[in-house]
């Protein structure tokens, strides 16, 4: 949660301030807030140590430059010391927004970060199953056990639909257009999408929501939501990310798999089968299209491989 700030610091104030547009105004998601709360404490108590600046209308384009310095020599590319290029990347962010605010709101006459280039960091394509290393990790799931149903639909909705794994968590019995063989997702920023659910996964949600959700919906208070624990409550993140690594692990498979490899596997498979970058862009629910593009290189590098697996003069 973010701490309230030191009222007779300015720079701290404003930041805060600037924590409670993104919340209330901007309505971004909690999970974001904290991120963007991250970012802004390295970034003031990196100021006001290395500079003793207290006012955020001090900041000069140098002083930036140094801090951006200093978070690329804290990361070595993939992340396995020091912070990851994607948290160097929204940090970034975050400086280009936090002084852009500061403009907006007269609390700063100029602002530093407007010429500021973005870090080079290395872009590291994120981790993609292949159809059958997805079709493994269905075969792991015992229907019979007593969490097998759930397990069942839980991960065959992650990978038809592409959700988040907080999207799935959230979604609720009145989320599923069950006519329409559809999922009404409310995605961050409390931007609400459809998304067609593909005939397996359908059916593995019927077989889930009619056999074993009453079962456990009178053991504890489920609140309306799709997916519960053995307990009756709402699943949880956590959660969600255990039971994927125990069917990751049945199937053998080596690779570093998380719900949002799901996501990922769910848009390049589609652009592999000749979705329109477009259509991804909307069932994702990115709101800019060079957010999804990442998935043509990955498209790219699928082909490549094939071609050398597959041609005599590969």
């Amino acid at each position: 949660m973010v701490q309230p700030a030191n009222d007779q610091n300015p720079l701290l104030r404003s930041a805060r301030h600037f924590l409670l547009h993104l919340q209330f105004e901007r309505r971004l998601s909690r999970n974001t807030i904290e991120a963007y709360w991250n970012d802004l404490r390295r970034y003031t108590n990196y100021l006001n140590e290395a500079f003793n600046i207290s006012r955020p209308q001090d900041i000069k384009l140098a002083q930036i430059r140094e801090y951006v310095k200093l978070l690329t020599r804290l990361t070595t590319g993939d992340g396995s010391e020091g912070l990851k290029t994607a948290t160097i990347s929204r940090a970034f962010s975050t400086l280009r927004g936090y002084h852009s605010y500061l403009i907006h709101e007269g609390l700063s006459k100029k602002d530093p970060a407007a010429f500021l280039q973005p870090p080079q960091l290395e872009k590291k394509l994120p981790v993609v199953l292949t159809v059958r290393e997805i079709e493994d990790i269905f075969q792991t799931v015992d229907l019979s056990s007593k969490s097998g149903l759930r397990d069942m639909a839980l991960l065959q909705i992650l990978y038809s639909c592409g959700l988040r794994v907080s999207e799935v968590v959230s979604l609720k019995l009145p989320n599923i257009l069950w006519e329409d063989t559809m999922v009404r997702v409310i995605g961050k920023g409390s931007k609400e999408r459809i998304v067609p659910m593909g005939a397996p996964a359908y059916d593995c949600l019927i077989r889930y929501v009619e056999n074993l959700r009453p079962t456990l919906a009178r053991k504890g208070n489920n609140r309306g939501f799709l997916f519960l624990n053995l307990r009756g409550g709402p699943i949880t993140r956590m959660s969600v990310w255990n039971i994927l690594h125990a069917h990751v692990v049945k199937a053998g498979i080596r690779k570093k798999v998380s719900p949002h490899t799901f996501r990922h596997s769910f848009a390049t498979h589609l652009l592999e089968g000749g979705a329109d970058l477009r259509v991804v862009q909307e069932l994702l629910g990115h709101s800019d299209i060079t957010t999804t593009q990442i998935y043509t290189h990955l498209d790219k590098t699928y082909l490549k491989e094939t071609h050398k697996r597959f041609h005599p003069r590969g």
